[in-house]
């Protein structure tokens, strides 16, 4: 093989030999394409399996950048998607097409006994899900934005709230992506169109049609079997892998990636088998991966293949997160950290305890919209959230300037006592840095739905997600509440009645109480205290 630098100073050249059949569990042909090194050596294969087509940008950034750098990539449409036959369904097929992908790989000439996993997203449940019984000539996993539990990334609450934009979004992207580009960005023009609709409009069985095409029985099963116990669900949690692999696993999401939180159970779960991830989270949303943070996810991908499928040399930092502009590096998820408590005070400030409480109101019939964030629409990331702070119907918690700089890393939690007139209501909670010139850039944010079971003004936490940051001196520290984020998560119609099927919609009053028997605050992981104490 050629040394590490002769392959970095003179990329390969690539052939292409597209539509190859091969079969899936069933038989059916599954349509793969197969980019190789023009070369006569012995190359290390990927292996990437993809319901989303084979088509750009898949075959730029995968098929053609990494056989250019001397491996093998294979890659395959997935069964029902991209040309490829059978029936296509998220998650019920990928563990058995996935062994027979790889079946197939151990009868080629060129199969050199050993393979890797590389992918994002779905990509990345594909691997998971070949995870389940890990074939032995598997030696690495490369998961970006990865995803490995389809419930949870739909019905992240505990309290059944469904991820309205994901699931248009998601409905859009498996329906459509794999059969063209042509077809898929006319698809995204419809449900840019007809988004207003889809999500405003009652009963949501109805109003979705438009922004989808026409009936679609997937999402129409998604919102109506809102319990994860529904067998609707089974074999939807690939997350049973991360206990039954022994590939070494590299992990790249981001801090406004929808798919965060489902990215760090499945490190600490590795974590807990014994095993060593890599971690890397970026400042990038689930979709600007590939675009702001191209350089480091595949110079990241190129080192955990060149160590763990070629055998040379041995990686480096275990841990990398982004904090602000500058890269840190961590010997544990999460790092040692002292809480560090705000409390929710009267007239709006955050700090030292004291006694009031707030109230507002939320009207499904003008709901709070989703702004930044974790969203996968083009205001996802961190933005400012000046425009939608003006809302009536959000309410925001401020400290003074601070003297020094407070860097967080870790998840903050909010502990909030809050009550809603109609029992049924949202906490959408967000944490915010104000800068000088007034702007309130969004750090984390959670979410949470009660429901009548939830005692008046009892004790709300609500985990804020997963955050690096640092607030300069002279920056403010704001907490964000409000009644929603719609259609990040499907309105609350304040009734109770199901999501697919409701049609009234009640206008709630919360309360959030903050005085010393009920003692509303956030609490930050602080990390370290820049520049002296905070």
């Amino acid at each position: 093989m050629l040394s590490r630098r002769a392959r970095e100073a003179v990329p390969y050249e690539v052939r292409w030999e597209p539509g190859i059949e091969v079969p899936a569990a069933d038989g059916s042909p599954l349509i793969t394409d197969h980019y190789a090194p023009v070369t006569d050596e012995e190359c290390p294969v990927l292996l990437i399996r993809s319901s989303y087509g084979r088509g750009f940008p898949w075959n730029s950034l995968f098929g053609a950048a990494f056989a250019a750098q001397g491996y093998r990539v294979i890659l395959q449409s997935t069964r029902g998607t991209g040309g490829s036959g059978g029936d296509f369904h998220i998650w019920r097929n990928e563990a058995a097409d996935g062994q027979a992908a790889v079946d197939w790989l151990r009868k080629q000439e060129w199969f050199p006994g050993a393979f890797a996993t590389l992918g994002p997203s779905q990509f990345s449940y594909a691997q998971w899900a070949l995870g389940l019984d890990p074939p032995p000539e598997w030696r690495a996993a490369v998961m970006q934005v990865p995803v490995h539990d389809f419930y949870d990334a739909m019905y992240p609450d505990q309290h059944c709230a469904f991820r309205l934009e994901l699931g248009l979004v998601a409905g859009v992207t498996f329906f459509h992506q794999g059969a063209g580009t042509g077809r898929y960005l006319r698809a995204l023009l419809r449900l840019a169109r007809h988004l207003r609709h889809a999500v405003r409009g009652v009963p949501l069985l109805d109003s979705y049609r438009r922004a989808l095409g026409g009936r679609r029985p997937e999402f129409e099963e998604w919102i109506t079997h809102p319990y994860q116990d529904d067998l609707f669900w089974a074999g939807a949690d690939a997350g049973p892998a991360a206990d039954r692999m022994t590939v070494p696993v590299s992990l790249v999401s981001g801090w406004h990636d929808l798919a965060l939180d489902q990215t760090l159970r499945q490190y600490a779960r590795l974590r807990r088998a014994g095993r060593e991830p890599t971690l890397m989270i970026g400042p990038w949303t689930h979709t600007s991966l590939f675009e702001v943070g191209r350089p480091e996810v595949f110079a990241d991908a190129l080192e955990h293949l060149r160590v763990h499928l070629r055998g040379e040399g041995d990686r480096g930092t275990r841990i990398r997160v982004h904090v602000n502009d500058a890269w840190r590096e961590l010997n544990s998820w999460p790092p040692p950290s002292t809480p560090i408590r705000f409390h929710l005070r009267p007239d709006g400030e955050l700090g030292e305890l004291d006694t009031g409480r707030t109230t507002f109101d939320y009207d499904p019939a003008d709901p709070t919209p989703s702004f930044a964030g974790q969203l996968q629409s083009r205001t996802a990331g961190a933005r400012d959230n000046k425009t939608l702070e003006a809302r009536s119907d959000v309410r925001t918690f401020t400290t003074a300037p601070l003297t020094s700089a407070l860097e967080i890393i870790g998840t903050p939690t909010a502990e909030l006592y809050a009550s809603g007139s109609t029992g049924h209501f949202d906490l959408f909670v967000r944490l915010c840095d104000v800068h000088p010139d007034g702007r309130s850039v969004n750090v984390c944010d959670g979410f949470t739905r009660l429901t009548p079971d939830h005692a008046d003004a009892d004790l709300v936490r609500v985990p804020l997600g997963a955050a690096g940051h640092r607030f300069e001196p002279g920056h403010r520290i704001r907490l964000q509440v409000s009644g929603g984020a719609h259609p990040r998560f499907a309105r609350n119609y304040g009734t109770g009645e199901p999501l697919a099927t409701a049609t009234e919609l009640v206008a709630t009053r919360t309360t959030l109480h903050h005085d010393p028997d009920r003692p509303s605050a956030v609490i930050l992981p602080q990390h370290r205290v820049v520049l002296g104490a905070a």
